[in-house]
């Protein structure tokens, strides 16, 4: 596969005219509206009008959509820097209108000469049509958007495209469904070669699609779609617009932008992309970066080879299973063995990293002198590992307990730490004890790794940061214990991320600000 080459953004691309209804600069992100009432859909779109100024009025989902007409007409009357275009798609071909195509194309039409400047119609219609027919809508007035959707995968690409180009539209719209993070090349390619002489609209939908959702632009796409909000999407994966403009600056992308990733499955929920591209804004960084569901590491390898990206923060189980594929790797990742950091170095090999040991580490050198500390590490997993090893580097006088005694056994022997039975921890005290137990997560069963007449230390320090005050840290403070919060490990194995991704100080501040926030709002 050759690399993706970024053509110029499609404002400065040579296009075909627009129509002089529709001639103007398109904002980059179309809102997509649809209502369960013509009322509903224009005072959403009302209430879009603080975030965009480009809009799509999905009247197929309306049970009657050209009783929305006169309200449509009204709003781009009343809001006349306002770009709409109208989709009516019918049902064979993924839309929810139930009608014949003589009445989809004349609610299209009459949606143009309501003031949408652009009308939306699928490829299959438009094939139906007769040259008389599609005469009469382009002499509406709109400019003419032929669009294709693939609902089950991304395949044949060119040949959507060459399907809709023999109608001459205006735009043309490709559409397909991602499933794999390889698909988003197929669209980003498709993107680059057309747009130097076709306004086109290309994405893959679904969760491994984001990558086409907010890189289309930056490849040369005349915009892309959002939702309203969360919970509004008229398609799968579609990103809130508001979520595209803070968190993604898609209206700020550009050639230079250097793009990162956070990989896992699940991945959805991750607060990375939050913590970093918040990080990113506040030190001026020309960087983003993006939640990659992950089914298979040759997928993530590809997509990072050939988009490509500049780095990539990596979940379990891909911590290990990326270990082969690292040109070198820093000493402690090896003797962990387990990478959690990738970087893309300028003769692009992957070189590795492990932050979770300074997301452990970092915390607890701001509160004690860590040499000949005496410290109790609850767990035997990955995150134990990465707390065992990074301790003992540090001179800490270290002990894994575990419930499956000989797992401990095991990562002791291997970090040259010491062993301990719960039965003989319960009659310890330490300076620090470490849940690395997934115990008091939100949705786990089992809420404190130990008794609670167990609390035998000087400071309590759980990995666990969703909830933010999990079970084991209000037992702590309940009995005037100091704690860490999971939440401070989570952003300061970030910030050694950002560190090693741009050469510069992270803002740590910030980004715990806005992972704290976010948190809280989620409960």
């Amino acid at each position: 596969m050759r690399q993706l080459t970024h053509m110029p953004l499609a404002a400065s691309i040579t296009a075909p005219a627009l129509p002089v209804g529709a001639r103007r600069r398109l904002s980059k992100l179309c809102v997509a509206i649809q209502g369960a009432s013509p009322e509903g859909m224009i005072e959403r779109a009302g209430a879009a009008l603080k975030d965009a100024k480009f809009f799509e009025f999905r009247l197929d989902s309306l049970p009657k959509p050209a009783t929305a007409l006169p309200l449509l007409n009204q709003f781009l009357t009343r809001n006349r820097e306002v770009t709409a275009i109208a989709t009516c798609r019918r049902k064979q071909n993924g839309g929810n209108f139930a009608g014949a195509l003589a009445a989809e194309l004349d609610l299209l039409a009459k949606a143009a000469q309501a003031g949408c400047q652009i009308v939306d119609l699928e490829v299959e219609s438009a094939e139906e049509a007769k040259p008389a027919q599609l005469a009469k809508l382009r002499a509406a007035g709109a400019a003419l958007m032929v669009s294709f959707h693939d609902f089950m995968r991304t395949r044949s690409l060119e040949a959507a495209a060459d399907r809709i180009a023999v109608f001459k539209p205006d735009y043309v719209k490709v559409v397909s469904t991602a499933r794999s993070l390889a698909d988003n090349l197929a669209i980003l390619r498709l993107i680059e070669d057309r747009s130097l002489s076709a306004h086109v609209v290309a994405i893959a939908m679904g969760e491994e699609g984001i990558v086409s959702r907010v890189l289309g632009v930056r490849a040369g796409a005349a915009f892309t779609f959002a939702s309203f909000s969360d919970g509004t999407e008229t398609a799968p994966g579609q990103v809130a617009v508001r979520t595209l403009l803070d968190m993604y600056r898609v209206e700020h992308l550009d050639q230079a932008t250097r793009v990162f990733g956070v990989a896992g499955n699940p991945i959805a929920h991750s607060l990375s992309p939050l913590m970093q591209n918040t990080a990113f804004r506040r030190e001026n960084v020309n960087a983003v970066l993006l939640p990659l569901k992950v089914r298979t590491l040759a997928d993530l390898l590809t997509l990072t080879q050939e988009l490509p990206l500049a780095g990539v923060a990596v979940t379990m189980p891909l911590k290990q299973e990326v270990l082969p594929h690292l040109a070198n790797m820093d000493p402690l990742t090896g003797r962990i063995g387990a990478c959690n950091t990738l970087r893309t170095g300028v003769d692009g090999k992957l070189y590795g990293f492990n932050t979770d040991v300074a997301g452990i580490v970092r915390p607890l050198e701001k509160r004690l002198r860590l040499k000949g500390a005496r410290i109790a590490v609850l767990g035997a997993g990955g995150a134990a590992r990465a707390a065992v090893f990074g301790l003992v580097d540090q001179g800490a006088e270290v002990f894994v307990v575990n419930r499956t005694h000989e797992h401990a056994v095991t990562l002791a022997r291997q970090a040259k730490a010491k062993s301990l039975k719960h039965e003989l921890f319960a009659k310890q005290h330490f300076n620090v004890l470490i849940n690395a137990t997934p115990c008091g997560m939100k949705g786990a069963k089992q809420t404190l790794p130990i008794a609670e007449n167990e609390l035998n230390a000087d400071l309590v320090f759980d990995m666990v940061y969703n909830p933010l005050e999990t079970p084991l840290l209000a037992l702590a403070r309940a009995r005037g214990i100091p704690v860490i919060g999971g939440v401070e490990m989570f952003v300061q194995q970030g910030a050694r991320q950002f560190e090693i991704w741009t050469g510069k100080p992270a803002p740590e501040t910030e980004m715990l600000r806005v992972v704290e926030h976010e948190l809280r709002k989620r409960g």
